[in-house]
């Protein structure tokens, strides 16, 4: 379909036809960016055993392979260095594991409003635009009275109930996408609490002779 052809389609459905156009062009914009975002991060990055090589890591790790860290690996690597940092005590470093755990899976959030927006809100848009047309469609019924072409009425429900099935659509896979990122953060939460849990349990540990 050209470009004049998707504006007549659009031209069927009326301004919430076009509003609901370009939030899917917003939640198609914001769903790239943030899988871009998330390789960045990491947040795809599954290693083997990611738990035990993060906890068996030494003081000081290789620069590379702390830069080839999981994000779950990088709280991991956070949380061995502030136990052994003199400036912190169990309490301090627990709390500032947790503070790093938290921005770290804000920034993995990062995003998910707007596109969560755009999915409650589509579906609403494109039942107005379908209201609306229905009004439309009905009002030409009354002003031919007696003498209308039922084609007439039957084509403009077809136009109104465009903007629905289009806020439906755009609503669906903005859903999709939002629920992907949403078990992404639970999955990374998840393991960072096991990881944090395990080192500090282990630090607990009373050190043999």
């Amino acid at each position: 379909m050209d470009w004049q052809g998707l504006t007549e389609f659009a031209n069927r459905g009326g301004p919430a036809l076009w509003v609901i156009g370009i939030l899917s062009i917003f939640a198609l914009s914001i769903i790239m960016w943030k899988i871009v975002h998330l390789f960045g991060l990491k947040a795809f990055k599954i290693q083997q055993n990611a738990n035990d090589v993060a906890i068996s890591l030494s003081e000081y790790p290789d620069p590379e392979i702390e830069k080839n860290m999981s994000m779950t690996g990088k709280l991991a690597y956070t949380a061995k260095q502030t136990l052994h940092s003199p400036h912190y005590s169990d309490q301090t470093a627990r709390e500032e594991t947790t503070r790093v755990a938290k921005n770290m899976l804000f920034d993995v959030r990062i995003g998910l409003r707007p596109l969560e927006l755009i999915a409650n809100i589509s579906p609403l848009i494109g039942l107005f635009g379908t209201v609306l047309g229905m009004i439309s469609a009905f009002q030409a019924l009354q002003i031919e009275s007696t003498q209308a072409d039922p084609s007439i009425l039957a084509g403009g429900i077809w136009e109104a109930l465009l903007t629905t099935a289009a806020g439906m659509f755009v609503a669906i896979f903005s859903s999709i996408a939002l629920t992907w990122f949403e078990a992404i953060a639970e999955r990374l939460q998840a393991e960072m609490e096991d990881v944090a849990a395990k080192i500090f349990a282990q630090s607990n540990l009373p050190q043999s002779d």
